[in-house]
């Protein structure tokens, strides 16, 4: 009986590990989120998380803290949560990806948002490096699933820890030129550093496709944003990047708000890095 229990046991290990699998696809990462989330549906949200995270891994709830240690202690596991990918693309290197998509909490009180989930690969199978959503209190409308693969596979054979430093370095860099810009120029610098169909995920709204209507939302809304970056990490294969921190943003209704934000950014032909995704959550000061 004992054998037949260890036999079962190792058996399951193996499957879940098989559905994280990191094979350097987008499909591959888009299958581990649609496996992520029929774990949190069978087993709740705590012990779901624990399984796919890393020791490194950090969830908005809503500032940045650990994953494993804020899921450690949760009493009761959440598992009336759905949700679809139907944004998702991998670095040339197979290391870094992200999904997003629409979220719901069912139940009594429903609710509704936008996720934004960053991967790593982690020994072979696919861990989750960050995880946030932008809250609505209204169904959501559908959006063109884009699931990009890798336009081909480059993985540098001799990059040290200082080069991967001063990759990070270059996203730093062009943060913190953003932010120049920001108080120099007004909001219309965003425009400079958005790819044409970058997303915004921002509370209480559809996802916003597309540079020219994220431009409109913000001139719209907003009259200074301040970044300070907490956090940074890039691909192995130098075409996407992630950065965190917090943003200050005077409304043009005299009201100011501090936000968590989490940008990704991917690297453009002519070597410049850009945003294609924007998520913003209210933080908690």
């Amino acid at each position: 009986m004992k054998q037949l229990i260890s036999s079962i046991v190792a058996a399951t290990l193996t499957l879940s590990a098989f559905a994280q699998k990191s094979d350097g696809t987008t499909k591959s990462l888009v299958n581990a989120e649609k496996d992520f989330a029929k774990s949190i549906a069978k087993k709740g949200d705590k012990d779901a998380y624990i399984e796919y995270s890393s020791a490194n891994t950090l969830v908005f709830r809503p500032n940045p803290v650990n994953a494993k240690t804020f899921y450690a202690g949760q009493t009761k596991g959440l598992n009336e949560v759905s949700w679809e990918p139907n944004f998702a693309k991998v670095s040339r290197s197979g290391d870094l990806g992200f999904t997003t998509g629409p979220y719901e909490v069912k139940g009594a009180d429903k609710k509704y948002g936008q996720y934004l989930s960053i991967w790593k690969a982690e020994n072979g199978t696919w861990k989750l490096a960050i995880d946030l959503g932008t809250e609505s209190n209204k169904t959501l409308a559908k959006t063109t699933t884009r699931f990009e693969e890798p336009k081909d596979r480059f993985i540098p054979k001799f990059l040290n820890e200082k080069d991967q430093k001063a990759g990070k370095d270059v996203i730093l860099t062009t943060e913190k030129t953003l932010n120049t810009f920001l108080k120099t120029h007004g909001i219309a610098a965003f425009g400079g550093f958005l790819t044409n169909d970058a997303r915004l995920l921002f509370p209480g709204n559809d996802a916003i496709e597309g540079k020219g209507k994220i431009l409109s939302f913000f001139n719209g809304m907003f009259s200074k944003v301040n970044l300070k970056t907490i956090g940074v990490d890039k691909a192995l294969g130098s075409d996407l990047a992630y950065t965190y921190g917090v943003a200050t943003v005077d409304y043009k209704a005299d009201l100011r708000e501090s936000f968590n934000y989490v940008f990704i950014y991917e690297k453009a032909a002519d070597a410049s890095w850009n945003l294609i995704v924007q998520a913003f959550v209210p933080a908690d000061r």
